[in-house]
């Protein structure tokens, strides 16, 4: 009998699985322009090509979707001083080379809450800038000298 009700129970409630299956990564965004940061993560982009995209920047939005940014891109490498008139969080702003090597960081930078707004970045030259939210930046391992993989940008 106590044979019996043990395979009855062992046939009712089943074996235990093998293993855990692991939690779902969250996915890197498979296509668009992306940065790949020296933590491993990847961060999806919006573009800022045009001087009308770069003058309005990250203004006016009052938060950024998880691993998302901005990268300005100029056409030629040079001093680009930045500021935070209309922005409403506080970003961290990398300046780049054209390999993506990073050159200066602005951590954390603050919302500008009256004018003058002061401005920030080095006076060396770089061909782009990324604006993530603040504090992102010390979170993905990345400092001077370190290299971000851009991929699917336009030529």
């Amino acid at each position: 009998m106590a044979t019996v009700l043990a395979a009855v129970l062992t046939a009712a409630c089943g074996a235990a699985p093998a293993s855990t299956p692991a939690p779902a990564a969250t996915p890197a965004p498979a296509a668009g322009p992306r940065a790949e940061m020296p933590s491993g993560a990847v961060y999806k982009l919006e573009l800022a090509l045009t001087p009308e995209d770069q003058a309005l920047g990250l203004m006016f939005r009052e938060s950024l979707p998880d691993r998302t940014g901005m990268l300005f891109v100029f056409p030629e490498d040079a001093p680009h001083h930045f500021w935070m008139k209309n922005t409403m969080i506080p970003l961290d702003m990398i300046w780049m080379d054209a390999s993506g090597k990073v050159l200066f960081i602005s951590a954390n930078t603050p919302p500008c809450k009256a004018d003058p707004c002061g401005t920030y970045g080095p006076d060396s030259p770089a061909r782009q800038v990324l604006e993530i939210a603040g504090g992102l930046a010390a979170k993905e391992k990345i400092t001077v000298g370190s290299t971000l993989k851009l991929l699917d940008l336009p030529r």
